[in-house]
């Protein structure tokens, strides 16, 4: 915290700017109510833009026209810029429409702002017992004597027997509403950093893709030695203390009996008349698939990265398309090089466009196409028979039906897999059906619901899909696919 370093935060860091910048209060209010508080991770250019001119309107009309003169998407592009860095603008792989995302920068200065906000109460036992918890567990986790960690166990066992005595003796211990208050703030402050740690994570997954990126292109060397190094980096980073972490809590939430043990003790909470005096956040309810849904995007940001080390090991492709990958080498490596030097003075001149002039007269005439007579025609049938029989042998799956037995079955628990859905309701079409069921997840994957269902793929875990089907000789036979685990969703 000294005085250099402050002054180059200041300068250089975007969460600073923000707090610095005298359109703060739009930018804060506005991203914080589309993208922090709906727990929303990626918008489109036209669904963002859209919202803030909506946002821009109203406050014209509180503050002037003269408030906030330019238009929502000068105001996107001018957030997005390097100066500033509170918005990330990128493109989807196959389609030329812009997407924005909030910068970890911009959801600290956000969070930081919240702060500032009066709380009804300033709760500390509740923190101050979670630290305790956890100054425990590092002890209990880090005692090597078998002596004294057995001597630990038996006193909590005693303890937890003297308790058991005392709620069997009708002394039964409960927390008043202040303490209940307390530990309610203190949850929702810790789900909030939660998912702001979510966007970091993905932060730094992207800043390696990116610096893997530049390292394929100015690589002239062998390409083993290339793919050593990258390798070498990408367990470094699934072995960090950040990629550990992060794969014992995904391994952890991808438990379906954490989820439902964590939903039945959200509604039993929630339904306290403590809690409820807080008016807490309605999405504090389906907290954990917020987690859920902002861990699938981090997957994919890893998913991206193996995919683009995919194409590097195409030897055919690298062949092939070696004269091209040299020139965007060169352009690559050029752009690395100018990255930090802006151009100065005019770099290209455009000629003005101008209109293309059609004289009415120069179009051609309507001219009436040749109607075929066909009354002096006659058709012989020929002696072949068709088969009409096969018209009726057409397989026609009504997704309409699937899609109503997935809403039965989240009717009666929070989430199921595919596999634990055919075991209840077979496949009647064989792989068609399959195939059904797996567009209906397709469309309700990464964080888009359909109906109110999502859909998440653990490729970690492989599911076998069984159904009865008959062979040519119309003998019954049993088919087997294997397939990445789907997993439905409320």
């Amino acid at each position: 915290m000294d005085h250099a370093t402050l002054s180059t935060l200041r300068d250089r860091h975007p969460a600073w700017r923000l707090l610095a910048s005298p359109h703060a209060p739009l930018v804060a209010s506005f991203l914080h109510r589309v993208f922090v508080a709906p727990n929303m991770r990626v918008m489109s250019e036209a669904d963002l833009a859209e919202a803030l001119e909506d946002e821009l309107f109203a406050l014209r009309e509180q503050l002037g026209p003269e408030a906030y003169p330019k238009g929502a998407p000068d105001y996107l592009n001018d957030w997005a810029a390097p100066d500033k860095g509170w918005l990330r603008k990128f493109y989807k792989p196959g389609t030329d429409e812009a997407q924005f995302d909030l910068t970890p920068a911009t959801e600290k200065a956000i969070a930081w702002l919240l702060t500032l906000t009066e709380r009804p109460f300033v709760g500390t036992e509740s923190r101050l017992l979670t630290l305790f918890a956890l100054l425990e567990q590092i002890s209990a986790g880090t005692e090597a004597d078998p002596i004294k960690r057995v001597a630990d166990l038996r006193q909590k066992r005693d303890e937890l027997d003297a308790e058991i005595a005392r709620v069997l003796a009708g002394d039964v211990p409960l927390l008043d509403d202040t303490a209940v208050k307390d530990r309610f703030q203190q949850f929702q402050q810790l789900a909030r950093e939660l998912l702001a740690d979510f966007r970091e994570v993905e932060h730094n997954f992207r800043g390696l893709d990116r610096k893997v990126r530049e390292k394929i292109a100015l690589w002239e060397g062998a390409k083993g030695a290339l793919l050593d190094e990258i390798m070498g980096e990408r367990d470094a980073i699934g072995d960090s203390d950040q990629g550990r972490s992060f794969r014992a809590f995904w391994d952890f939430l991808m438990s379906s009996r954490r989820q439902e043990e964590l939903s039945a003790r959200l509604d039993q909470v929630l339904g306290l008349p403590a809690v409820a005096a807080l008016k807490p956040e309605p999405r504090t309810r389906r907290v954990h698939h917020d987690w859920l849904e902002a861990g699938e995007h981090t997957q994919r940001t890893v998913a991206q990265l193996s995919q683009q080390l995919r194409r590097f090991l195409d030897d055919r492709a690298f062949v092939e398309n070696r004269r091209i990958l040299d020139l965007l080498h060169g352009i690559e490596s050029k752009a690395l090089a100018l990255r930090e030097a802006t151009p100065s003075g005019t770099v290209m001149h455009i000629d003005a466009m101008g209109a293309d002039i059609e004289l009415p007269l120069e179009r051609p005439l309507f001219t009436p196409s040749v109607k075929p007579r066909l009354v002096e025609l006659a058709f012989v049938a020929g002696e072949d028979d068709i088969d009409t029989a096969r018209l009726f042998d057409q397989i026609v799956v009504d997704k309409a039906r699937l899609r109503s037995a997935v809403q039965c079955a989240l009717r009666r628990q929070p989430q199921i897999t595919l596999r634990e859905l055919l075991d209840v309701e077979p496949l009647h079409q064989g792989l068609a059906e399959l195939v059904a069921y797996l567009e209906l997840a397709h469309a309700g994957d990464g964080g888009d619901a359909l109906d109110g269902l999502r859909a998440v793929v653990d490729e970690a875990v492989e599911d076998p899909i069984r159904w009865q089907a008959r062979n040519t000789a119309g003998e019954a036979v049993m088919r087997e696919a294997r397939l990445p685990r789907v997993i439905f969703t409320r």
